[in-house]
C-alpha cells in the first residue's frame, strides 16, 4: 500500500477509497500519537471535530467519533465550519488535536480526513508517518490499548464555536467594510453561513450565491474553481467586488467590479503593501511557491518586498513562514497565510482583508489588483512519462536551457514531476501569450521524446 497521507492529509471517494473502517482506525491511530503527551500530562485529551457538508461527511465524522472516544478522548462536535475555523478552535480550546472531514475543493463523491496537532497546526512528514505506521499495525492484527469504564471518550455538540470564530474574524480587523457591497460564492461549502455572516457584521451589504449546501452539491459548479456564476452576479447587481471560497474555505479568490478575476497572487499583492502600511509585514517580505505568476515577483521587486519561494504546496509556505517568523504567504489558487491570525490559509480572513484595504482606501479592487501585471502562464500535463527522471535526463535539461535563453528576463521555464499521477507539468511564462504556447509546446514535446 502507497503512503496515505497526501499533501493536505488522506482523501478520495468517500466508502470506497475512503471508508468508515478507515476514518475509525487512522483517528485511533492520531489519538494515540497527538493525545498521547495530554494524556499524560495527567489530563483527559480533547479533540475538535469539524466537517463540511458533504453527505458522506455524516458516517465519516462518527467513525471519527468512535475512534478517538474508544480510545479515551473527549471529542466536542463543531458541526459544519471551514477548515480555519477548525484549526483556530483547536488553539484557542487548548485541544490536544483537531480533525477536518473535507476533501476541500473535490467533486461531491470524494472527502477527506486532515489532522491538526496541538495549537491547530497541519501535521509534519514525521507526525503523519507515525500515525500511518500504526494504523497498517492495527490493520495486520496488532490490538489496541483499549480503555474501558471511566476512560472511555465523552461526546458533546459545541455550539459555541460559529461564534467564536466569526468573533475572532471581525476582532482582526484593520477597519469595518461599511459602504462596500459585495457577492460571496460559497461553493455550497463549509463557509455557508461564517462567511456572509463575517461580512455583514463587519459593514458590508452582503449578496450570497452558493449558500445552499444540500450535502450534494458542493463546489458544484461555484466556488473558486467555477468563477462565471460570481462574475455575472458581480455585474448584474452592480457590487464593488465578489469573493469565491471553496468547500472548506481554506481558499480566496476574487472578481473585481468588471467581472475580472483577481487570483491568489493579486490578492497577496494588495495585502502585503496594506501589510506593510500597518508595519504588520515582518522583514518586508513574503512568501509564495514556484508556481506563482512571474508578474508577482517583478510587482514586489517594484515595490521594495521580498519574495521567497519555495515548493508547491502550502505546507510548504507555511513552515518557511514559520521557520523564519515571516507574517504572509499563499499560493496563486487563494490559498493565503495571515499567521499572525491564521493557523493555516483561512479564505474568509483573506476575503476580509482585501475588503477592508478597498474600504480603506477608497481604491475599486480593480485599481489595487493593477499593483501587478500576470504574465501569460501556459500549463501542460504531459502523460505516461517517467516523471522521475525530469531532474536527470540530460536531453531534457539541454532542451529548458535553450528555452530559457530565448524568454531572457521576461520569461520563465518550470517543470515540474506531478506527485500522484504519471505526468510531468510543463509551465512557461512570457511576456506574448502566442511565445509561452510555443515554447511550452516545444518543450512538452522534448518531456515525450526524453522520458517516454
Amino acid at each position: 500500500m502507497g503512503r496515505l497521507f497526501g499533501t493536505d492529509g488522506v482523501r478520495g471517494v468517500a466508502n470506497a477509497d475512503l471508508t468508515a473502517e478507515m476514518a475509525l482506525g487512522l483517528s485511533v491511530a492520531a489519538a494515540h500519537v497527538l493525545a498521547e503527551a495530554g494524556t499524560f500530562a495527567g489530563h483527559r485529551a480533547t479533540a475538535v471535530v469539524g466537517r463540511d457538508p458533504r453527505a458522506s461527511g455524516e458516517f465519516l465524522e462518527a467513525a471519527v467519533v468512535a475512534g478517538l472516544a474508544s480510545s479515551g478522548v473527549d471529542v466536542l462536535l463543531v458541526g459544519v465550519l471551514p477548515t480555519p475555523a477548525v484549526a483556530y478552535l483547536t488553539g484557542v480550546l487548548g485541544a490536544d488535536l483537531g480533525v477536518m472531514l473535507s476533501a476541500s475543493h473535490n467533486a461531491m463523491p470524494d472527502n477527506g480526513l486532515k489532522f491538526l496537532a496541538r495549537g491547530g497546526h497541519k501535521l509534519d512528514d514525521e507526525l503523519e508517518d507515525r500515525i500511518e505506521k500504526i494504523y497498517d499495525e492495527h490493520r495486520t492484527g496488532a490490538p489496541w490499548d483499549r480503555p474501558t469504564g471511566s476512560g472511555v471518550g465523552r461526546v458533546r455538540h459545541y455550539n459555541e464555536g460559529f461564534d467564536q470564530y466569526v468573533a475572532h474574524l471581525i476582532g482582526v480587523l484593520p477597519n469595518r467594510l461599511d459602504g462596500l457591497k459585495i457577492v460571496l460564492d460559497e461553493a455550497h461549502g463549509a463557509a455557508a453561513r461564517v462567511s456572509p455572516e463575517a461580512f455583514s457584521r463587519a459593514g458590508a451589504e452582503v449578496i450570497t450565491i452558493g449558500a445552499d449546501p444540500n450535502g450534494l452539491n458542493i463546489n458544484d459548479g461555484c466556488g473558486s474553481t467555477h468563477l462565471g456564476l460570481l462574475k455575472a452576479a458581480v455585474v448584474e447587481h452592480g457590487a464593488d467586488f465578489g469573493i469565491a471560497h471553496d468547500g472548506d474555505a481554506d481558499r480566496c479568490l476574487a472578481v473585481d467590479h468588471t467581472g475580472e478575476e483577481v487570483d491568489g497572487d493579486q490578492i497577496m499583492a494588495v495585502i502585503a503593501l496594506a501589510m506593510r502600511e500597518r508595519s504588520a509585514l515582518r522583514s518586508d517580505t513574503v512568501v509564495a511557491t514556484v508556481m506563482s505568476n512571474l508578474g508577482f515577483k517583478l510587482a514586489m521587486e517594484r515595490e521594495g518586498l521580498t519574495l521567497v519561494q519555495t515548493a508547491v504546496g502550502d505546507r510548504y509556505v507555511l513552515e518557511e513562514m514559520k521557520e523564519h517568523g515571516y507574517a504572509l504567504g499563499g499560493e496563486q489558487s487563494g490559498h493565503v497565510i495571515i499567521l499572525d491570525h491564521a493557523t493555516t490559509g483561512d479564505g474568509t480572513l483573506t476575503g476580509l482583508m482585501l475588503a477592508a484595504r478597498v474600504a480603506d482606501t477608497g481604491r475599486t479592487l480593480k485599481d489595487l489588483a493593477s499593483v501587478m501585471t500576470r504574465l501569460p502562464q501556459v500549463l501542460i500535463n504531459v502523460p505516461d512519462v517517467d516523471r522521475t527522471r525530469v531532474g536527470t535526463s540530460a536531453d531534457l535539461a539541454a532542451a529548458v536551457a535553450e528555452a530559457e535563453r530565448e524568454l531572457g528576463s521576461t520569461g520563465r521555464v518550470l517543470l515540474r514531476p506531478s506527485g500522484t499521477e504519471p505526468l510531468v507539468r510543463v509551465m512557461v511564462e512570457a511576456a506574448d501569450i502566442d511565445q509561452a504556447r510555443s515554447v511550452a509546446g516545444r518543450l512538452a514535446d522534448a518531456v515525450k521524446s526524453a522520458l517516454g
